[in-house]
């Protein structure tokens, strides 16, 4: 089977993007996990793109293990971008698991998506029981075996959980990721990040996604991250997320909606040989 596809990233978070709209491709879940592996054409989600009567189209991501996700952040930006050169137009909507998400391309490269309002009842997130969502008091460990306690849960469409460090240097996330992803208290599984407050407009983070392990960029996860933060009056409504290859800038608007901006790739054709 030989399948056309796109492949694009958002600050090194990379997709492989499928066009469901003229020609429907189904895939199994081996081969879903195939196509992310590195090892053969390698992404962080695969993206399907399929029709919608209401909006501009209709994604479906799934992340390296094959699973289906709600939410990616860079990934809708990726193809807001897409479409928007499809379509001739700056603004894009697309209509996801979680939602409909607005884009708008800012030009030179710089697409914004509004992902909506964040949830943070325990039910939302989910957790398996009911805990405070604003710490879970979960117990992770730095470089010098030094024991930390907290956690702060959030769903922006995927759930999340952040801890804030003095120093995010000192924690290995590769370790941390995995354990906290499949906590029996997230029952849906979790993507975890480390983030270190540098000042009220600046957080340095690492992310370990659920389903796709350590990722460069998580656009969900700065979202998170800044609500987090903003909810616990260590940041701005408007602050930057640094991860290894740029910076995210998110933003909670007066209706306590969370935008994100930040820069996407040019667009590379592939062909996908099954």
């Amino acid at each position: 089977m030989d399948i056309n596809a796109f492949k694009m990233d958002g600050l090194g978070n990379d997709f492989v993007i499928i066009d469901n709209r003229q020609k429907i491709t189904n895939l199994t879940k081996e081969q879903i996990i195939k196509i992310c592996d590195r090892n053969f054409i390698g992404c962080d989600q695969l993206i399907l793109i399929e029709k919608h009567k209401t909006s501009d189209a209709y994604l479906k991501f799934y992340n390296s293990d094959g699973g289906e996700s709600g939410a990616c952040g860079n990934g809708t930006r990726c193809v807001a971008d897409l479409i928007s050169k499809e379509l001739d137009t700056k603004v894009v909507n697309l209509k996801t698991l979680s939602g409909n998400l607005k884009s708008e391309i800012l030009g030179n490269n710089i697409v914004t998506t509004e992902i909506g309002k964040a949830k943070t009842e325990w039910n939302e997130i989910p957790l398996s029981e009911k805990l405070n969502t604003k710490n879970l008091n979960i117990k992770i460990n730095d470089k010098d075996n030094k024991e930390y306690f907290g956690g702060i849960a959030v769903n922006v469409g995927n759930p999340h959980v952040i801890f804030f460090v003095n120093d995010i240097g000192n924690f290995d996330i590769e370790k941390i990721g995995p354990f906290i992803e499949n906590h029996k208290i997230f029952p849906e599984k979790s993507n975890v990040t480390i983030a270190q407050i540098i000042n009220k407009n600046l957080i340095k983070v690492k992310v370990w996604e659920r389903g796709a392990g350590l990722t460069k960029a998580c656009g969900t996860a700065a979202c998170a991250t800044v609500f987090a933060s903003k909810s616990n009056n260590l940041t701005d409504n408007k602050t930057d997320v640094e991860f290894e290859n740029g910076k995210l800038t998110i933003s909670i608007d007066e209706k306590d909606s969370i935008h994100m901006k930040g820069p996407v790739s040019d667009i590379k054709e592939i062909k996908i040989k099954l």
